[in-house]
């Protein structure tokens, strides 16, 4: 399977602290990745660097075989890469099927992109999104009244108009309950595994990794402290990896 994101040797660092320090990850199309870590660790900024947000301070990353510095326009990194975070990033003040058609904006000429915002394009492909995410029934439903669980389905709906080879998810299910957590989880690995996209998401619970992931990249201090197959993912190297020293001792 070919390589979707090389990283040789990418660092970044903030002032006095470093966010990322030199490490070489490989991921190949069509994994399913979650990172784990505790807080601080560089998930965050390990997504921003793989989404080219930031740049590396040294280093390189390659996306699809090509040097992150190559993408020039937001059209061309948006076939590639698609983010979906903890916060949605939606307009609560628009209807769900503008921030659905939004997935459309890198393909839309500014006049459309603008006529779109009075008279919504392509509604046949924001409806059949909010179809597969649940939600058609919610289509001219003010954002802001959804629920946390029914706001990241229409992320959700947006990736799927957008179509990019990559999915990176920034904690997308931290802000809701366990119950929405799982509904959430399960529906983005699903759609991940049937358009045959890449997924690499960082997750809070270390469960919800082991259960909807096929690989763990554990990150301390922005560094790769194991990278393994779920299956192979043990108590112990959870406990050292967060220093849970009761655990550490009985594992």
């Amino acid at each position: 399977m070919k390589n979707i994101f090389e990283l040789q040797d990418v660092s970044k660092i903030y002032g006095n602290k470093t966010a990322l320090a030199p490490l070489s990850i490989t991921i190949k199309k069509g994994e399913i990745v979650a990172l784990i870590g505790p807080s601080g660790a560089g998930k965050t900024t390990l997504l921003n660097a793989l989404a080219n947000i930031i740049k590396p301070d040294s280093g390189k990353l390659l996306i699809d075989g090509i040097s992150a510095a190559e993408y020039k326009t937001g059209k061309q990194l948006a076939k590639k890469v698609g983010i979906i975070r903890q916060q949605f990033d939606l307009v609560g003040q628009l209807p769900v099927i503008q921030n659905v058609l939004a997935g459309r904006l890198s393909e839309w000429g500014f006049f459309k992109s603008f006529l779109s915002l009075l008279f919504p394009q392509e509604k046949e492909l924001a409806a059949k999104a909010l179809k597969r995410v649940g939600l058609l029934e919610k289509i001219y439903e003010k954002t802001s009244t959804l629920s946390g669980g029914e706001q990241q389905r229409v992320a959700l709906a947006r990736l799927l108009v957008q179509k990019p080879e990559v999915i990176l998810a920034d904690e997308p299910v931290a802000s809701l309950d366990p119950a929405r957590s799982e509904d959430v989880l399960s529906m983005l690995t699903e759609l991940v595994r049937e358009e045959n996209q890449t997924l690499v998401a960082s997750v809070h619970s270390v469960e919800y990794a082991k259960r909807y992931f096929t690989r763990v990249i554990a990150l301390r201090q922005g560094k790769v402290y194991f990278d393994l197959p779920t299956e192979k993912v043990t108590e112990r190297d959870l406990a050292m990896l967060y220093d849970l020293k009761e655990l550490r001792k009985d594992a």
